[in-house]
């Protein structure tokens, strides 16, 4: 799912995996490896590649929909 998800974002802005690659300092097959499941990046790179492709990630409580993002709080913290 992580990897179906990374590749929709990827194709959102019209990137080849060589072109996401270059742009987050990753070799086009880790780029090919995570689409593909064969590797299970980190958050870290996760979120790397969404903020790349315009995305941000965010967590929301459904009983009360507060919502918070990444950047909301120092990773130290957690």
């Amino acid at each position: 799912m992580v990897g179906k998800m990374l590749k929709f974002m990827r194709k959102s802005k019209n990137y080849n995996q060589e072109e996401l690659g270059k742009r987050i300092n990753y070799a086009r097959n880790t780029i090919s490896q995570y689409e593909n499941g064969v590797l299970q990046p980190s958050f870290d790179t996760i979120e790397k590649i969404a903020k790349e492709c315009g995305y941000i990630i965010y967590f929301e409580d459904k009983s009360t929909n507060q919502r918070f993002e990444t950047k909301d709080f120092d990773r130290k913290d957690i």
